[in-house]
């Protein structure tokens, strides 16, 4: 891939990977990291100080991508409190209003959930529906006039949230709870869909007129290793025609480039995605089933993505490594695709592995070694 020689902004470097067209190297990006994994790396060498993505992301010298903090989901959260606890867990109240037992040494592991906040139409109506207000200034930050200034100067792809149309519903009621809902009561699944929707299109208009955006984002994460937890069926029903709108408003203001997250496998929903005008796939988990190379077979360049490395070859070490990058060097060459780890990285992956690993991404894709190659001291 070339560009005639031009020095590329982050901004047009992206933009230009996600419409196939020349640049001079594909975007250097990574996913981030599980809380452990600092944890697990602050004792083979990594600074202190690199305790968070976003630390890490400086650290690491990634090229910035950044979202505007517009937001399209819940006005305020619950107040957390503990319920019950022993030696090892604590039974609390989280901020999404969840009951649920947690590892009291703050590891990531999955809660025990139990009890949801949302179990009837009269919790929705009740505790739902006042913190899904439009309340346009409660959206937006006070300081967004100079926001919208300094984007305008921008040097960096930009993107807005669009929400999610199922992922958080499900956050909400708990799996079971809401899948049945479609079946159990499907006035109000329509209804919270819509609402979500609605919220979703009323409030990014503003943004849309005031910043040109480079992409958007939703988050759904609604797949299993066997596949989507709603079948095609439902998503094209239920989920398709509000994609569709929120798509349809993103395009009249320029934004082409619409990102899902979805962990799993998530091939039966990719076509759906598309026909609701949903396009970048993301993060690709391989041992999930979302192997980025049988999705561009299949749908051509209609679907772009990021992601696919499997961060287990990052375990086993160089060789591994290399052989991960070449089975995706032909998807980069293509275009339409910014490789890097499909999900979180793991404590598994030792530090000395990723350091190779992105100096042998780097190298291979002709991707700059920054210089110098790790941020020394912390930001100030």
């Amino acid at each position: 891939m070339t560009s005639e020689g031009k020095e590329l902004t982050h901004r047009e470097r992206w933009v230009r990977t996600m419409h196939f067209e020349p640049v001079d190297h594909v975007p250097d990006e990574e996913f981030g990291y599980w809380a452990e994994t600092f944890t697990a790396w602050h004792e083979q060498g990594l600074p202190r100080w690199v305790d968070s993505n976003p630390m890490a992301d400086l650290y690491f010298r990634f090229a910035p991508r950044h979202m505007a903090p517009v937001n399209v989901g819940l006005l305020y959260w619950w107040e957390e409190k503990v319920l019950s606890e022993d030696e090892r867990h604590i039974v609390k109240v989280n901020a999404g209003g969840v009951h649920c037992m947690v590892l009291k040494d703050g590891s990531s592991s999955i809660p025990k959930y139990i009890r949801f906040p949302l179990e009837s139409r009269e919790d929705w109506e009740r505790e739902f529906l006042p913190r899904l207000a439009p309340a346009p200034e409660q959206r937006y930050p006070a300081n967004w006039p100079e926001l919208v200034e300094q984007y305008r100067r921008r040097d960096y792809p930009l993107g807005i949230s669009v929400g999610s149309i199922f992922g958080w519903i499900r956050d909400w009621m708990g799996f079971e709870n809401s899948t049945m809902c479609f079946y159990d009561d499907p006035g109000l699944m329509r209804e919270m869909m819509q609402t979500l929707t609605d919220l979703t299109c009323s409030t990014i208009e503003r943004a849309l007129r005031d910043v040109q955006f480079d992409f958007a984002h939703f988050w759904e994460d609604m797949a299993y290793k066997a596949g989507p937890m709603i079948s095609p069926a439902l998503f094209d029903e239920y989920m398709v025609p509000c994609y569709a709108r929120i798509t349809g408003l993103l395009r009249q203001h320029g934004v082409d480039i619409v990102i899902v997250d979805c962990d799993g496998n998530i091939n039966e929903l990719v076509g759906l995605w598309l026909k609701g005008g949903v396009n970048v796939m993301f993060p690709l988990e391989i041992r999930g089933g979302s192997d980025p190379r049988p999705i561009r077979d299949r749908y051509g360049k209609s679907v772009l993505l990021m992601g696919g490395v499997d961060k287990t070859r990052l375990i086993e070490g160089p060789a591994a490594i290399d052989a991960e990058l070449e089975r995706i060097a032909p998807l980069v060459e293509e275009g339409g695709y910014i490789p890097h780890v499909d999900h979180r990285c793991p404590p598994d992956v030792t530090l000395e592995n990723y350091r190779y690993y992105l100096r042998a991404k780097r190298e291979r894709f002709g991707i700059p070694q920054p210089d110098p190659l790790e941020l020394t001291e912390p930001p100030a």
